[in-house]
């Protein structure tokens, strides 16, 4: 939010320099993130000086030049060779001395002594689009015969000069959206903070002159949904001029990034950023019947908004309309048929206090995020809707004339009182960590409008305003005095103090780092995608059904209205990202939570019951396996590369996924691949993804996706699992088997056999070749397997070597059917 410093100076009388209002404000939580300097035009006419033509003559040299001597208040007369037919003795002129920089556009350059055809010319008699005055070219511009010589041009055209500060504000602060906010928190850290400063004082302009003119145009105002708009305030105005907004008006606007439109808006808009309190200028003949009803409309009632834009409105949108129509969408966005116009006369001038619910879901239903309801939806000050109607209506009749043709209206059914909050001060003193005093506390709350009614030894009893909207307990009430008072003002113990810590073992976060690092290393990039996605994706998924969705009750989107039940999907949008701009070879992993409902628990079950909450993990492989280059081929990747990386990491974690239970991947999200189980709950699937799945994100190559329940995985990792060893001081033993198996047969029933018969001798096992061919059948397979044998006490003897792999063959032979090839 833009805060004009201008503006700030009419509250609190400070002489502090920009900077220093700066560090104030960021001290006590409003967050200045720039500093900009604003200027009517560009440059400020520096070095631009009213000049007097004494006297003119042809310029020997060029038929189209004039010399001309010119006075600028100096002692000395100017010489300045002129281009313009329209210059002559006696002018009055705007006078660009040498060294002043001119803005012309984009581009700028400087005024330089010169000789022009021969002649001298040390300035330049500038056109009105020279200094940016308007956008004539046609001849220089002739002043006011009441200009005086060497008078500054931009004391005499009255430019306006603004430092403008960015500020942050954050969810919490709507008391703070606003010129009133920012100078009472800028007073209040003045006055309790700044011990060479004088007393700053918070002062609004007043409204004691607002007087009502007539009453010709009484209009009513009949609430009907109070439980969306707590207070409706309006008065009427008559005898209107709309037209453009004097020039000081103009500039507050354009000085914080605000367009003028005319008059009777840019008060309103001037209002609002003054105040914090959003206004709407009604043409006061568009309210049929002379009444106001706040009241929702039918679902899916047609509107037109001021944008030109038709809408169907919701059943709850709240509105504003006359006895014929709706007007206007209540806090949000005027309607087209209702605004002020250049042939406006009378006005409706609104001023009201809407529930912050209704607005934000109202302003997110139609992407309608405006200044008025950026403050409704946060809480607006519902006691500052007659002090914003009197200040508006006293400056719209000074901009616009006309008069006061009706007493205020304010409608208040279910009045919000102040927030009554108990509050010990050696509690507020110990969670500042200093003892500051009662004094102090007492002073900086009322100092923020937070009125003391009584007081104990220790207790404060405090009224709170609605407009702090975020002060419900004495934390907040610590929150608002420590930020007044000043962080950096709490001394800190420079004693140093150590504490034991616990760590479970195996540490879950050591683990994910491991693992992330060891993907990482072999090439993968790790992504993250958001948690919300679209429910269209599970309405046509058969395995993710769109029942299970958890549903978010006021979705910003349709594309994020639903929490991820699987990271499949939003890895598949990172991977169409990517193939879009040409990245065709991708190796992504990502880690993150996914939810799904669960509909079978009772209503008044445990919300993690409700809706259970597990970490996963993502691979997701697609394009060649490595970079192309000259050293290497061009090999696609595979369900066996996705397989090796995900065994490579399970062997990392020191879990036994050898012992899991392995099924065929569900074909109606894999043209190939498996899940691993464990007591029949399903712990990994991989494979190739169906090409009807990736058809939904335009994918046309090969995609190769797993899914691991990382929180499952983390659970069966067990402590020492993994643990550093010294190189064995006994060799390896390698021996080899050809199996002849039906086809049916898969490596993974070989592996977990030979390690549940061979015991610890056993330290790998590895198929290194595999046939298929007429020669052995066409339902048969034959596998070469690798077996690495150890034992880290002794050498193993041929005797035990021989004895063990005849024990495997048996086995393969009585489990598996095989046939051992000689």
């Amino acid at each position: 939010m833009k805060i004009s410093c201008k503006w700030l100076n009419e509250y609190v009388k400070t002489d502090l320099k920009p900077e220093e209002i700066a560090r104030i404000l960021t001290d006590c939580g409003l967050e200045v993130e720039s500093i900009e300097e604003y200027e009517s035009v560009k440059g400020s006419l520096k070095g631009v000086v009213i000049g007097k033509v004494l006297e003119t003559s042809k310029h020997p040299n060029a038929d189209k030049l004039t010399c001309c001597k010119v006075d600028t208040g100096g002692e000395k007369i100017l010489d300045i060779v002129c281009g313009a037919p329209n210059v002559a003795a006696g002018q009055k002129v705007p006078v660009a001395t040498v060294g002043t920089i001119i803005y012309k556009g984009d581009e700028s350059f400087m005024i330089k002594a010169a000789k022009l055809r021969g002649e001298p010319s040390e300035g330049m008699i500038c056109a009105e689009d020279e200094i940016g005055l308007g956008d004539s070219h046609a001849g220089i511009m002739v002043l006011d015969e009441s200009a005086i010589p060497g008078t500054p041009a931009a004391e005499y055209f009255g430019v306006y000069h603004d430092t403008v500060l960015e500020i942050a504000i954050t969810p919490n602060r709507s008391d703070a959206a606003s010129h009133f906010g920012v100078a009472r928190d800028l007073a209040a850290a003045i006055n309790n903070r700044e011990k060479n400063h004088p007393v700053a004082s918070f002062v609004k302009p007043s409204v004691d002159k607002f007087s009502v003119d007539n009453h010709n145009l009484p209009i009513g105002v009949i609430i009907e949904n109070p439980e969306a708009c707590f207070r409706y305030s309006g008065v009427t105005l008559d005898g209107l001029t709309v037209k453009e907004s004097p020039q000081w008006l103009k500039d507050r606007l354009k000085a914080i990034g605000l367009r003028p439109i005319n008059n009777i808006v840019d008060v309103t808009n001037y209002v609002l950023m003054e105040t914090g309190q959003p206004l709407h200028a009604f043409d006061a003949e568009k309210v049929t019947g002379n009444r106001i009803l706040v009241k929702k409309q039918p679902a899916g009632t047609k509107f037109v908004t001021l944008d030109e834009t038709e809408r169907a409105l919701s059943a709850d949108d709240l509105m504003i309309c006359n006895t014929a129509e709706a007007m206007c969408i209540g806090g949000v966005f005027g309607g087209l048929k209702s605004g002020v116009t250049s042939g406006t006369t009378s006005i409706f001038l609104e001023s009201a206090y809407f529930d912050p619910g209704h607005i934000r879901k109202t302003s997110t239903l139609h992407g309608l995020k405006t200044d008025a309801s950026f403050r409704f939806e946060r809480g607006a000050d519902p006691n500052m809707t007659i002090y914003a109607l009197k200040r508006a209506a006293m400056l719209i009749r000074e901009v616009a004339g006309g008069s006061v043709s009706s007493d205020i209206v304010d409608v208040y059914p279910n009045p919000l009182h102040n927030k009554m909050l108990e509050v010990s001060v050696a509690g507020i003193e110990r969670l500042i960590g200093k003892s500051i005093g009662k004094e102090t506390i007492k002073n900086i709350l009322e100092s923020l409008e937070i009125e003391v009614i009584s007081e104990s030894a220790d207790q404060l009893t405090l009224s709170v305003p609605p407009f702090k909207v975020d002060v419900e307990r004495e934390a907040d009430i610590v929150e608002e005095v420590l930020r007044i008072y000043g962080y950096n003002n709490v001394e800190y113990n420079e004693s140093v103090h150590a504490s034991l810590s616990y760590s479970p073992k195996p540490d879950p976060e050591q683990i994910l780092n491991n693992i992330a690092g060891l993907l990482s290393a072999n090439g993968f990039s790790e992504i993250m995608t958001n948690s919300l996605t679209s429910s269209a994706y599970y309405e046509k998924s058969e395995i993710f059904t769109a029942d299970k969705c958890v549903k978010i009750i006021n979705p910003l989107s349709r594309e994020l209205e639903v929490m991820r039940q699987t990271l499949l999907f939003g890895g598949l949008e990172s991977v169409a990202y990517n193939l879009n701009r040409r990245q065709t070879d991708l190796k992504f992993y990502e880690f993150g939570n996914v939810y799904c409902y669960n509909g079978s628990e009772p209503v008044d079950a445990e919300v993690t019951r409700r809706f259970p909450e597990s970490k996963h993990l993502s691979i997701i492989i697609t394009g060649k396996r490595l970079s192309e280059s000259w050293y290497n081929n061009s090999q696609k990747a595979d369900y066996h590369l996705l397989k090796a990386f995900v065994y490579l990491f399970l062997r990392k974690t020191g879990v036994a996924y050898w012992q899991w239970k392995t099924e065929t991947a569900d074909t109606r999200l894999f043209t190939e691949g498996e899940s691993l189980w464990v007591n029949g709950r399903q712990v990994l699937m991989m494979g190739k993804l169906q090409s009807s799945v990736l058809r939904a994100f335009d994918i046309k190559q090969d995609v190769y996706f797993a899914e691991i329940d990382w929180q499952m995985l983390l659970s069966m990792i067990k402590p020492g699992a993994k643990q550093q060893q010294d190189i064995p001081r006994f060799p390896e033993v390698r021996r080899d088997l050809a199996l002849l198996l039906d086809k049916k047969i898969k490596f993974d029933e070989i592996e977990a056999l030979a390690y549940k018969s061979a015991g610890s001798l056993l330290k790998s096992i590895n198929l290194f070749d595999v046939y298929e061919g007429e020669k052995i059948g066409a339902d048969k397979k034959s596998y070469a397997v690798s077996f690495t044998l150890l034992d880290e006490t002794k050498t193993l003897t041929d005797k035990e070597i021989e004895k063990l792999m005849d024990k495997l063959a048996d086995v393969f032979t009585r489990e598996l059917g095989a046939v051992i090839r000689k």
